[in-house]
């Protein structure tokens, strides 16, 4: 088994989040320094921080967030600024988040243990559509979506063809659906940048047919046994 997937069956961290943890070299198998891409055996001693990590009956938990912005998507911030783990209620055991919001976006956010489902949301083969309520300054016309629909390109590479349609417009701001199947790096905001247009407020608001509906910034609750079974069926 590869370490970064030991790693995230372990519930330490998502698959992304093990590879960072491996190339700081928090990570030791039977006392040397792991590397990227290497394996582990049931007989092998993997550390952590120095800390021995034992394999132990885990009980998967599944949780649906409201993240308000101001809010990092990790488990913890060496810069001292809230984490959405600081937002979880007393007795939730140790979840990470599933794919980032960034610090100044809010809105739809799953944590879990459970590193397959992790890996299934978040991998980009797997095209699985996230939608987001943008509010743009100034007036857009559909027209002006058109590039932002066929592609724009982002860091060299074309980001894929995506849905993006008004849902109401004055003279002060237009706010916008767009639909997007990629995680890449504040890729709303930047794609929206890219023509020319500036992002004053993002809200992811469903993950498929999962939406966010009945939470208060910065509340969460478990998800319910269906949309569990619905996210591991996209």
């Amino acid at each position: 088994m590869r370490i970064n997937k030991f790693l995230a069956d372990m519930g330490v961290a998502s698959r992304r989040g093990a590879d960072e943890m491996i190339s700081a070299g928090r990570v030791q198998i039977n006392g040397v320094t792991a590397t990227l891409g290497a394996t582990v055996e049931e007989t092998d001693e993997v550390f952590l921080d120095g800390k021995k990590l034992v394999r132990e009956e885990k009980k998967e938990e599944y949780y649906i967030m409201n993240k308000p912005k101001g809010v990092v998507c990790t488990v913890s911030d060496d810069r001292g600024r809230k984490t959405v783990i600081d937002l979880l209620p007393e007795g939730v055991g140790r979840v990470f988040p599933v794919g980032r919001l960034d610090y100044a976006t809010e809105g739809l956010l799953i944590l879990t243990n459970d590193g397959e489902l992790t890996n299934r949301l978040t991998h980009p083969a797997n095209d699985i559509p996230k939608t987001y309520l943008a509010r743009i300054e100034g007036t857009l016309t559909e027209k002006d979506l058109n590039p932002i629909r066929s592609g724009i390109e982002l860091d060299g590479v074309l980001t894929k063809k995506c849905k993006a349609h008004i849902v109401e417009t004055n003279k002060a701001y237009t706010k916008v659906h767009v639909t997007i199947t990629e995680g890449r790096n504040r890729q709303v905001r930047r794609m929206f940048e890219a023509i020319g247009r500036n992002v004053e407020f993002l809200k992811r608001i469903s993950i498929g047919q999962l939406k966010l509906t009945g939470l208060d910034r910065g509340e969460c609750r478990p998800l319910k046994e269906n949309e569990i079974e619905y996210l591991k069926g996209l």
